[in-house]
C-alpha cells in the first residue's frame, strides 16, 4: 500500500497509508484525542475528519477549543439540524442553502405559510431534541446522476439547481445528521452532540428571493446564532440589546433628527434638529482644515460620462453610478453625464487650472462633496448606507520626497479631530501592494516605507494587510471602535500616481521640466452621514454638549414664571448656546421626561421660588441630582461648554 508523510504542529513526521482519514490519524495519536477530534486543517485548509488524505500534507486535529474552527463547525451543524428540525415539523416545506454568517447562520426555505414566532419556538425545540440525541453525522461522495435522481424523486428542486451550479471537477458530498440529508461541501462535526444544546438561538424570520434575485421565488430565512458556550450566547444577546438601545434610526425619531422615504430611496430628509448637527460638524471640519493648511473648492455633482472615461471610473465604476442622459439643443445623441461618485476627478481638474510650480505644493485641496452612489436597495441601512451623501474628502498634490511629511501630518490632524469628538484611540490598517500592480519595485519600496516611516514617527501602532492595497498604491485604514466594542472604518488615505497621470496633471520643476505630481486621497469622517450615524449610537445620543442639536430647555413649572423662562433663553441665546422655552400647561415631571427622551442635555427648571431669587434648577441628562444655580451662572457656565473643541 502507498505511504504518505504526514506533518505535525510539533513538527514530527510519520508515514501512513494513502487515503487515512484525519479521524484514524486522531485514533492513532489516543482515545482522548479521538474523542475530542472534531475537524483537521490538511495544507492549510478546513478539513472533515471523515475525508481521506492522499498526499503528502501537513495535518493538524482540532477539538472544541480551537475556537475558529469550532465555532465554524457548531455553526454550520446548526443550520443542518434547524433544516432537519424544520422538515420534521413541517414535511412540506423545501430546503434551500444554510451557509454561516457573522455570530451565526441562516437556512433559506420554501414554504407558503409564513413561520410565526410560536414556530420558531418549537423548531428551537426540536434542535434541542435532535442534538441530545448525538446523532452521527456521516458523509459520502455520491455522482452527479445519483444525487439528480435523488432530489427530483424527493421533489428538491433548489438542490437540483444547485447541483448543477457545482463545477464538474469539484466532489458531490451528501451529509447525513442522522437520518436527515443534505447537498454540502462540509466539514461537519462527528455528531449532533458536538453543539452546545445551550449556545444557539433562532433570532427572526426575513424574506429572501432565491439566489438574490428579485425575478426568482422569495423565499424564508431564518436567522440564528450559535456559540461555544452559554456565556458567549448571553454576551452577544446583551450587545444585540445594546445595539438595539443606540440603534440610530430609532433614535433619530425620538430626537427628530431626519427620516427617509420611499420616493427617495437611499436620501435623507435632515430635520432641523439633525441639520443642526450636521452644520455644527461640518463648521468645526472646516475651521479644523483651514487651520491645517487646506484651501476649499466646490466641484459639480454632474459630470460628462467623458471625464470618467478618461479617470477610468466609467469601466470599472459604472454599475454604482446614476446616469443622467441631456437632449442637448435637440441633438440627434444625447449627452450622458453621471453623478459623481466621488471627487476625486473632479479635483485634478481645479489642479490643471492655471501652471503649477513646485512651489505650490503640498497643494492640500479640500471639499464637502456631495456624492451619489447606486448601492441595492437591500444594502440601505438608515443614515449608515445611503445613496447621496457628503463627504469630508480632500486630495493633497505633492511630490514624493514630500509623502511621509504629508502623511504624518494627517495622521496628527485625524488623531485631534478623533479624540475631540470621542474617539480618543483608533487603528492603523496598513495594506501593502496586490499581487497585480502597476509601477516598478523600487517606488512601491519607497512609498511604503514613507507611509511605514510616518505611522512611527506619530508613535503609532498598525496591522499589516498584505497585498490588499489599490493597484496603483498603497493605503491607510483608520478604524475606531465604539462603546459596545464595534469598529467602523472611517478614515483613509491612500497613495494614487495613477490618476494624475490618467487625467494629466503637470507642476513645472525646479528644473524647468514638468513633472507629474503624486495624488494622496484623504478622508477623515468618510461620509458625515455614516458617521453621525455613528456617533449617535456610540452616545446613545447623548452628544457631546457642543454638538447636541438642543442645548437646553428652559421649562416653566408655573405660569407665573412664564417671563423668567423668556429671559433666561434670551440670554443663553445670546450667550451662544442653543436654547429653547417650554412654557406648555403641562406638569414639569411631564416635560422633563418627554426631553429627556429627546436626549437634550440639560433641562432648567423654573417655579416662583427661583423667579423669586433669580435662579434655576438644573438637570443635566442621566443625572438623577438636582442643583439650583443662579441664572447668570448658569448662562457663563453652559456658554462655555457650548464652544467646540477647537476654539476652546
Amino acid at each position: 500500500m502507498a505511504q504518505i508523510s504526514l506533518t505535525f504542529p510539533d513538527g514530527n513526521a510519520r508515514d501512513f497509508p494513502a487515503g487515512i482519514t484525519p479521524a484514524e490519524v486522531a485514533a492513532g495519536i489516543s482515545n482522548s484525542l479521538a474523542k475530542k477530534a472534531i475537524s483537521a486543517t490538511v495544507n492549510g485548509m478546513h478539513h472533515d475528519l471523515q475525508w481521506p488524505i492522499d498526499e503528502d500534507a501537513t495535518v493538524a486535529i482540532h477539538t472544541l477549543k480551537d475556537d475558529a474552527q469550532a465555532l465554524e463547525l457548531i455553526r454550520h451543524d446548526c443550520a443542518h439540524i434547524m433544516a432537519r428540525a424544520v422538515q420534521e415539523l413541517f414535511p412540506d416545506v423545501k430546503v434551500t442553502i444554510g451557509p454561516i454568517r457573522d455570530q451565526g447562520w441562516f437556512y433559506d426555505f420554501d414554504r407558503e405559510e409564513p413561520f410565526t414566532p410560536e414556530d420558531l419556538g418549537a423548531i428551537e425545540e426540536r434542535m434541542k431534541q435532535i442534538i441530545n440525541a448525538r446523532d452521527a453525522v456521516r458523509t459520502e461522495v455520491w455522482d452527479r446522476d445519483r444525487v439528480r435522481a435523488h432530489y427530483e424523486a424527493t421533489n428538491e428542486p433548489y438542490k437540483v439547481e444547485l447541483l448543477d451550479r457545482i463545477p464538474g471537477d469539484e466532489p458531490i458530498r451528501m451529509y447525513w445528521h442522522g437520518e436527515w440529508m443534505d447537498l454540502c461541501r462540509g466539514p461537519h462535526l462527528q455528531h449532533t452532540g458536538q453543539v452546545p444544546a445551550d449556545a444557539f438561538k433562532l433570532m427572526s424570520v426575513a424574506a429572501a428571493y432565491w439566489l438574490g434575485d428579485n425575478t426568482r421565488p422569495m423565499l424564508q430565512r431564518i436567522y440564528g446564532v450559535a456559540f461555544k458556550n452559554r456565556d458567549d450566547l448571553k454576551k452577544h444577546l446583551h450587545f444585540l440589546e445594546e445595539a438595539e438601545k443606540r440603534d440610530h434610526r430609532r433614535l433619530g425619531r425620538e430626537m427628530d433628527l431626519f427620516h427617509m422615504q420611499e420616493e427617495a430611496p437611499g436620501q435623507v430628509f435632515w430635520h432641523p434638529n439633525g441639520w443642526t448637527i450636521y452644520t455644527t460638524l461640518q463648521d468645526y471640519m472646516r475651521r479644523k482644515q483651514r487651520a491645517d493648511g487646506y484651501v476649499e473648492v466646490n466641484t459639480p455633482q454632474l459630470v460628462n460620462r467623458t471625464l470618467w472615461e478618461k479617470s477610468g471610473h466609467w469601466d470599472k465604476y459604472q454599475e454604482h453610478m446614476f446616469i443622467v442622459e441631456v437632449d442637448e439643443d435637440h441633438a440627434r445623441d444625447k449627452a450622458i453625464n453621471a453623478l459623481k461618485p466621488m471627487n476625486c476627478p473632479c479635483h485634478v481638474q481645479v489642479f490643471n487650472q492655471g501652471l503649477k510650480s513646485y512651489r505650490d505644493l503640498p497643494l492640500r485641496m479640500a471639499e464637502f462633496g456631495s456624492c451619489s452612489r447606486y448601492e441595492p436597495s437591500g444594502a440601505l441601512h438608515g443614515i449608515m448606507r445611503v445613496r447621496g451623501f457628503t463627504q469630508d474628502d480632500a486630495h493633497i498634490f505633492c511630490t514624493e520626497d514630500q509623502i511621509e511629511a504629508e502623511c504624518a501630518k494627517f495622521i496628527t490632524f485625524l488623531a485631534g479631530v478623533y479624540a475631540d469628538l470621542g474617539f480618543p484611540e483608533f487603528e492603523i490598517a496598513f495594506a501593502t501592494r496586490p499581487e497585480k500592480r502597476v509601477g516598478s519595485d523600487e517606488s512601491w519600496d519607497y512609498v511604503e516605507g514613507a507611509l511605514e516611516a510616518a505611522i512611527k514617527s506619530t508613535g503609532n501602532a498598525y496591522r499589516l494587510e498584505e497585498g490588499d492595497g489599490a493597484f496603483y498604491g498603497p493605503k491607510l485604514d483608520f478604524y475606531l471602535t465604539d462603546a459596545i466594542g464595534r469598529t467602523w472604518q472611517c478614515g483613509t488615505f491612500q497613495v494614487d500616481p495613477n490618476l494624475p497621470e490618467r487625467l494629466d496633471a503637470a507642476y513645472i520643476g525646479a528644473d524647468g521640466d514638468k513633472h507629474r505630481p503624486l495624488m494622496l486621497h484623504r478622508a477623515c469622517l468618510g461620509s458625515f452621514e455614516r458617521f453621525i450615524g455613528i456617533l449617535i449610537e456610540n452616545s446613545e445620543g447623548k452628544l457631546p454638549f457642543w454638538l447636541a442639536p438642543r442645548q437646553v430647555v428652559v421649562a416653566s413649572i408655573v405660569s407665573d414664571a412664564d417671563e423668567f423662562v423668556e429671559e433666561t433663553v434670551a440670554a443663553l441665546r445670546a450667550a451662544g448656546v442653543r436654547a429653547e422655552a417650554d412654557t406648555r400647561n403641562e406638569k414639569i415631571n411631564f416635560k422633563v421626561r418627554e426631553h429627556s427622551v429627546g436626549k437634550v442635555p440639560v433641562i432648567l427648571a423654573v417655579g416662583r421660588q427661583e423667579v423669586e431669587n433669580r435662579t434655576v434648577t438644573l438637570r443635566r441628562l442621566g443625572e438623577k441630582q438636582t442643583q439650583v444655580v443662579p441664572m447668570d451662572e448658569v448662562v457663563e457656565t453652559l456658554s462655555a461648554e457650548a464652544v467646540a473643541p477647537d476654539q476652546r
